[in-house]
């Protein structure tokens, strides 16, 4: 579970944690600082990230917050082709994550030379998913959602939410496993169809998920787990982002999925010095 391959590039997950830096395609984030749409902001935005430390770019064009509308498919691949090549012309050697729950948007991707599929459905809304992940031979990140964007913070509801998504991800190793998925990356999906004690509980469990032997990804940069809590905005919460990734950190996080790099390579860094001595 400590190396991923990244299109023949070797990505070691187990000394040091990676950070993983945001670059939404789109107009509709929450987070309006992080929208970027035209190539020179794209491609700005890549330099800023890489320089700061970050070793995967994670790209999107459909905002996925409670609410957004679908901008379909042929959509995404017309605002991520482009963003690819042209990331891949400036920076040859980046790791490109593609955020998309579309099997066919992945595909391409991939061709077009994306490295790593971010499927925030873990293919519950595209049935081809999972056998495009594991024909790409490209590792996948499969986040749990309980519904759909549309419908995933209408009282989400958990007898148990540790317990029911840990089972959940059980499941979907194995299916994983069987198609041929080589690589898998899980994520609890903060904020995906969980309350505010959901989401912080999931967190507070982190640990039993290490049972699953896959690298964890975090994200919860600016979500409203923090802005909620603290009665501020998207905008005003790096603050509490960077309190709950050095959380995610001790509790054994290998990949940190954040707007803000910079401040999560000194998490990264403080937290990898304090567990030396």
């Amino acid at each position: 579970m400590s190396t991923i391959n990244c299109k023949g590039k070797l990505l070691d997950l187990s000394a040091t944690p990676v950070v993983m830096g945001i670059i939404n395609i789109t107009d509709d984030s929450f987070f309006a600082d992080s929208r970027t749409k035209q190539l020179d902001a794209i491609l700005d935005k890549a330099a800023q990230h890489l320089a700061e430390g970050a070793q995967i770019l994670d790209i999107g064009a459909q905002s996925t917050r409670p609410g957004a509308e679908m901008v379909g498919e042929d959509t995404e691949t017309d605002r991520l082709i482009p963003a690819i090549t042209a990331l891949l012309d400036r920076f040859p050697e980046v790791i490109i994550s593609v955020d998309t729950f579309y099997a066919k948007v992945a595909e391409q991707c991939m061709k077009a030379g994306a490295a790593i599929i971010n499927d925030i459905s873990a293919g519950d809304m595209d049935p081809d998913m999972i056998a495009v992940a594991a024909a790409t031979k490209a590792p996948y990140i499969a986040m749990h959602m309980q519904g759909t964007p549309a419908s995933m913070q209408h009282q989400p509801h958990y007898n148990d939410v540790t317990r029911e998504v840990l089972d959940y991800f059980i499941q979907k190793k194995a299916a994983c496993l069987q198609a041929g998925i080589k690589d898998l990356i899980i994520d609890p999906g903060f904020g995906f169809g969980k309350t505010l004690t959901h989401n912080y509980t999931l967190l507070k469990n982190m640990n039993a998920f290490h049972i699953l032997d896959c690298p964890l990804l975090i994200g919860i940069s600016r979500k409203s787990m923090i802005y909620r809590l603290l009665g501020n905005t998207p905008a005003e919460a790096l603050n509490g982002t960077t309190v709950l990734n050095t959380l995610s950190l001790q509790a054994g996080a290998h990949i940190l999925r954040v707007h803000d790099v910079k401040a999560a390579m000194e998490a990264v860094t403080i937290h990898q010095y304090m567990k030396g001595l």
